[in-house]
């Protein structure tokens, strides 16, 4: 009773085992997924970019879990809303905002695949697809390949809270949950599949509900904090090490814009709701928290906001002068092709 607030607060982030340095970093990946997505979004609007798909709101969700795994031995397949996690996993802004431009130099696809689509072999990082939840029986598949050749690694996926309907979840959590393997399922509940509410959705009160049907544990999380999500994430990340089998975590989130830049929310969503959920804003609560613990300062913030802004308006430049890809790539990649010496390649 005799320690103070910050004290008490500031045990958290330690007692997980992260250091001032860790909290910052996870701060700073916030803040450049939160500013690269408002700036897509302007750039969208000005006719220079064609489509968004944006992870306002799901910062914490997605660096949080991302800072719990291992970045030189684990493997993502992200949804299309996980720049944080890409992010924190290796791709630079001026990567992603290629990826918004359509650019030949692009990683995930070489400008030929929506923004969001993200892949890349260097970040471990499996290549997406459009068809939502394509990716889950693909992360099971990998988990089953990485045991089969002796590996030790964990397979991270992550999907909406209306991909946790599709069939591909199921099969894949079926799978998973028979043969123990090393995966995480982690959906961020943002509590709309495109205009449809959670409760026109699902029957059960949380996603994390459906882990009993396939015999391994489900843990729901507050997605606006971020130590939280990080530990319930390392957790599963070490019992998937120990060969106990997967985990679903549902963090239960927010999401402040439209489900895409083609879509107008306020056709289905209650007046205010999106300004009632930004006083749970993830930034806003992370930087009050690292004040409170005197890890953040105010010179310290404003030093990390211009430097996210500089790196932004770099990518930004970068990106909208790249060259476009060639309209024969189109075809890259899609026919198998052979060499002058008449081999596959």
């Amino acid at each position: 009773m005799g320690e103070s607030t910050a004290v008490l607060v500031e045990k958290k982030h330690r007692t997980l085992g992260l250091s001032d340095e860790q909290v910052l970093g996870m701060y700073r990946d916030m803040l450049l997924a939160r500013k690269l997505d408002e700036r897509t979004w302007l750039l969208n609007r000005a006719g220079k970019v064609p489509f968004v798909l944006s992870c306002q709101g799901q910062e914490a969700a997605q660096v949080g879990a991302a800072y719990a795994l291992d970045k030189e031995k684990d493997y993502l397949c992200p949804y299309y809303r996980d720049a944080g996690v890409v992010l924190v996993f290796g791709m630079t802004a001026r990567e992603l905002m290629l990826n918004s431009f359509a650019r030949a130099e692009d990683p995930n696809s070489g400008g030929r695949q929506m923004p969001g689509h993200f892949g890349g072999k260097k970040y471990r990082i499996l290549s997406g697809s459009s068809p939502v939840t394509t990716q889950v029986p693909h992360a099971v598949g990998l988990a089953l390949a990485g045991r089969m050749e002796g590996k030790d690694f964990v397979s991270f996926v992550s999907f909406g809270e209306g991909s946790s309907n599709q069939g591909d979840f199921h099969e894949g959590a079926n799978f998973a949950g028979v043969h123990k393997l090393p995966v995480i399922f982690f959906c961020e509940n943002n509590r709309y599949a495109i205009s449809v509410p959670y409760s026109k959705q699902v029957a059960c009160e949380s996603i994390a509900d459906r882990a009993q049907g396939y015999g391994f544990p489900g843990v729901s999380v507050d997605g606006s904090d971020i130590l939280e999500v990080y530990r319930v994430t390392k957790e599963a990340a070490d019992r998937a090490r120990r060969g106990e089998g997967p985990t679903l975590i549902e963090a239960r989130c927010f999401r402040f814009s439209p489900h895409s830049s083609d879509d107008d929310d306020r056709s289905y969503r209650p007046e205010g709701e999106v300004e009632e959920d930004k006083q749970y804003d993830p930034l806003r609560l992370f930087n009050r928290y690292l004040k409170e613990v005197e890890v953040l300062t105010d010179k310290l913030e404003q030093e990390i906001h211009d430097s996210v802004a500089k790196i932004v308006d770099d990518a930004t430049e970068y990106a909208e002068n790249a060259a476009p890809p060639q309209p024969e790539d189109t075809l890259k990649h899609v026919y198998a092709e052979t060499g002058r010496d008449g081999k596959w390649q």
